[in-house]
Formats: structure tokens, C-alpha cells, sequence
């Protein structure tokens, strides 16, 4: 049996689940959702999502079942290994990671430094 390649990063069920509600209420024909890093925030570094219309060259392909995200390549270094969620709360709704490559976080959450 041939062993699956390991993905860049994982999706949880709940962030899968919401990859493909995204898609599918998109008012145009998406092919995922792409993942970036941006810089900004207290931290010096931020999570950016957009809807992605094609993979781009250079892009890490992730699919969990029927669930698309698109790394653009600067990311890359950024999310090995991490795991991506999504969260509902009361407060506060969006995707979040569990990063292993964050060394700290700024308090309200939207950035992180490496």
C-alpha cells in the first residue's frame, strides 16, 4: 500500500465544513478558498483568506473531502505543519490555527510573530 504524501497543513472537520459552505454560497464559481500571510497586526504577521477563482502556479493544494485551500507560496514557510479551524462563538466567529511555527500571539488574537 502506498503511503499518502503528508499535507502542508490539516483541516478539521468544522473548517472543512465551512470551506465548502463558503464555496457553495459564493456568488461566483469559486475553486477554494486561498490562504496568505499578510504583514500586519501588533505581532507582525496576520491570516488572510479570499476566495480563489483557480490555483495559481506554486500553490499547496489542500482537499478534504470536497474542501479547497490554496497556500500561496509565501505562506508556505509560515503554516507547515499547522492545523487550520473554524470557530463559532458568540463573540467571535472565523477560522482559526493551531500553528506550531507562532512564537507568540498578540492578545486580541488577529496577529502572530515567528
Amino acid at each position: 500500500m502506498t503511503e499518502q504524501p503528508k499535507q502542508l497543513i490539516t483541516l478539521t472537520d468544522a473548517a472543512a465544513d465551512h470551506v465548502r459552505s463558503l464555496m457553495s454560497n459564493s456568488e461566483n464559481p469559486v475553486a477554494g478558498l486561498r490562504v496568505t500571510i499578510s504583514t500586519k497586526g501588533c505581532s507582525g504577521l496576520s491570516y488572510v483568506f479570499e476566495y480563489a477563482d483557480e490555483k495559481r502556479p506554486m500553490e499547496e493544494e489542500i482537499e478534504r473531502d470536497g474542501a479547497r485551500v490554496f497556500i500561496d507560496p509565501m505562506a508556505t514557510m509560515f503554516l507547515v505543519g499547522a492545523e487550520m479551524d473554524y470557530e463559532d462563538g458568540m463573540l467571535r466567529s472565523g477560522f482559526t490555527f493551531t500553528n506550531p511555527n507562532e512564537a507568540s500571539r498578540c492578545g486580541c488574537g488577529e496577529s502572530f510573530s515567528v
